[in-house]
């Protein structure tokens, strides 16, 4: 499966979530559970991506009918790991085709906190770069039943800014409700016995347009 990600002529503010470029960008439905099961409707999400000469942009727009899983005390001016226990929504892209097993994992929150991740998997398990420091800066707002969550992960040596025509490799999820199994949307179901997202084989396609 493939999503194509507009170019922007424009910088992109990370909280202009009404900037009109999104309604040019390819909607992409979360609608399963990571199993492949289809999940209940009031859990479902949208993303769209887009690029600048600046960033990668990815906009969420999820429905909320339920109370937001959020932290008492957020914390913005740092990662905050262990986000993914609460409500969240995740990309994870691997700017090498040709080696999906070195991946980026980046959350942004309803409480506007976020985590960026680097992962490698090897033949001894999978490794995590704690450490990353992306530049990755998100905005979340709450209108009615609508929840719009957004990040803007600049280009760098670890991050390239690619080339029209150039594809990566991607997924994207929601983490939604109390714990349960059915908290765990995907885009790309991992199909895993237990919910889990690390798995590189479930990528599909980002384009460059």
């Amino acid at each position: 499966m493939h999503i194509v990600a507009r170019y922007a002529s424009r910088p992109i503010d990370v909280s202009d979530f009404e900037n009109e470029i999104w309604n040019e960008c390819q909607p992409i439905t979360i609608e399963h559970y990571w199993s492949g099961e289809s999940a209940m409707p009031s859990r479902h999400a949208e993303a769209r991506i887009c690029w600048s000469s600046e960033a990668l942009h990815v906009r969420f727009v999820g429905v909320q009918h339920e109370p937001l899983v959020v932290s008492d005390n957020p914390r913005t001016d740092k990662k905050t790991l262990g986000l993914w226990d609460r409500d969240v929504c995740e990309i994870f892209i691997a700017p090498d085709p040709a080696n999906p097993s070195r991946y980026f994992e980046f959350e942004a929150a309803p409480s506007g906190e976020w985590v960026d991740l680097g992962i490698t998997f090897t033949e001894s398990g999978r490794e995590t770069d704690w450490e990353l420091d992306s530049g990755l800066t998100t905005a979340a707002k709450l209108e009615g039943e609508r929840l719009f969550v957004s990040m803007r992960i600049p280009w760098s040596e670890t991050i390239p800014k690619p080339e029209a025509g150039d594809e990566w490799r991607v997924n994207l999820f929601r983490c939604v409700g109390p714990e349960s199994p059915e908290r765990y949307l995907a885009w790309r179901p991992t199909r895993t016995p237990e919910p889990a997202f690390h798995v590189p084989g479930a990528f599909g396609w980002l384009h460059f347009e």
